[in-house]
């Protein structure tokens, strides 16, 4: 893999597989590239009895700016007729599920910013830890889309409806480590660079548990949590290609890289 390097058989009795994600630059953002290696990477542990636990991490500097804006495959997409922009929307959504799939205990280790798309990720695993300066950032209303990839109900589950509705229609706003804390979207703020130390010790305390109950108490929980998951969010894909085609989201991209403040029109 280009952009994802895995390593396995760390912790107590080799139980615990580490999963990096780092494109070697400040951004850390998720081309269609990175994200189809990314759901490899989860999906090379469906036949893995081995491994109990996945710690998901970024690089120094961010775990991930989001979708790449710049990306030349992903800027194709409003080339596409609707079928076929209709598939090439499904990489994120097939991303996240993979990891919110995984029958192994997943752990997100965040360190400075985790923005859209790298936010969806982070809420598709069990466990969220952030060193102290990080944030948390979901833009996509400001840029004129919805939020996808299936993770309004997987952030509604962490974080209840006003705070989801706060999050995500107030799409400047940066939610600090402390913030993301009290809200509940994340589980632990460490010092900063120590994100990755302190979730990689928790990994090893729940590799030390029986394997086989413990993926079973998983499964069940997220079953449990994310049954109308489904219901709530088919139509994600759908409400994409459409706002994709509005002037309110033309103008939200063109502001973003002209570095201004968008004028919506609500058309």
């Amino acid at each position: 893999m280009q952009f994802v390097e895995i390593e396995k058989n760390l912790g107590p009795e080799g139980r615990v597989a580490v999963v990096r994600f780092d494109r070697g630059d400040r951004i850390n953002a998720l081309s269609p590239q990175a994200m189809r290696e990314l759901r490899a990477a989860a999906q090379s542990f469906e036949d893995d009895h081995a491994t109990s636990v996945v710690v998901l991490t970024g690089n120094a500097y961010g775990f991930s700016a989001g979708f790449d804006l710049r990306d030349a495959e992903g800027a194709e997409r409003g080339k596409l007729g609707l079928a076929a922009r209709r598939a090439a929307l499904m990489v994120g959504p097939r991303m996240c599920r993979a990891w919110y799939e995984m029958e192994q205990v997943t752990i997100c280790a965040v360190e400075g910013h985790c923005v859209g798309g790298g936010a969806a990720l982070a809420v598709s695993l069990d466990f969220r830890f952030c060193g102290r300066n990080a944030h948390f950032r979901i833009p996509e209303v400001e840029l004129g889309m919805n939020m996808s990839w299936g993770s309004v109900p997987r952030i509604l589950q962490l974080i209840g409806p006003a705070r989801t509705k706060q999050a995500v229609i107030l799409a400047s706003d940066r939610i600090s480590a402390p913030e993301a804390e009290r809200w509940g979207l994340v589980e632990r703020v460490t010092e900063d660079h120590e994100a990755f130390t302190a979730a990689f010790a928790f990994a090893e305390r729940i590799a030390a548990q029986p394997p086989i109950p413990t993926m079973m108490t998983k499964t069940t929980v997220n079953r449990l949590a994310g049954a109308l998951d489904d219901l709530a969010s088919h139509m994600d894909r759908d409400q994409f290609a459409l706002t994709n085609l509005s002037e309110d989201h033309a103008e939200g991209v063109a502001a973003f890289l002209g570095r201004r403040k968008p004028r919506f029109r609500g058309r």
